[in-house]
């Protein structure tokens, strides 16, 4: 997707020039290019990396996963005592409680793998959210910095979504953005 609007935005640039050279009466060259308009470039990754928020981020995600798998664990262990302890005295049970002690074992595994898809759920909710919210710390510094520099774009590079840039056309302010961030 990065690509696509890459291209596109190069075609239009590219378009742009060309219908003014129409007008103007001028040959465009690759070098003659009236407007020198630069853009800056970063990777997002490597300045979300950086940040103490997406340390502590990292750190409480941790945290919460093990908590939930100690608690997942002790359910699961729950469980397989019950179950041990169905499957010991089955063949003594008369059968209603046989069936009632069979109706609670699979109560309790539908409501431990529902804890566990929630858990999960939850975990993946939480993480989303709090990256969103550092993701548009660093979009609102990107932004600054393009205004503030003047650039007619900023590109991502993660993802090896720009192979090459002409560094006499552009600049890379990964390092400006981290700065940015610590103030």
């Amino acid at each position: 997707m990065k690509k696509v609007i890459f291209v596109a935005v190069m075609v239009l640039m590219g378009l742009s020039g060309y219908a003014q050279t129409e007008n103007t009466g001028l040959i465009a060259t690759p070098h003659s290019d009236h407007r020198s308009e630069k853009f800056g470039y970063l990777s997002i990754d490597s300045v979300l990396q950086s940040m103490p928020e997406y340390a502590q981020l990292q750190q409480d995600m941790a945290t919460m996963r093990q908590q939930y798998e100690a608690e997942m664990k002790r359910v699961e262990d729950d469980f397989n005592k019950k179950y041990e302890e169905f499957l010991d005295g089955q063949k003594n049970f008369p059968k209603t409680i046989l069936q009632k002690r069979q109706s609670e074992l699979q109560e309790m595994l539908d409501k431990n793998i529902a804890f566990k898809k929630e858990g999960l759920q939850m975990l993946n909710d939480t993480e989303k959210t709090q990256k969103d919210v550092i993701l548009m710390m660093i979009d609102m510094a990107v932004k600054t910095i393009g205004m503030q520099r003047g650039y007619a774009f900023i590109l991502n590079t993660d993802a090896n979504a720009t192979p090459w840039l002409n560094p006499a056309m552009g600049e890379d302010i990964t390092k400006a953005v981290k700065e940015m961030l610590k103030e």
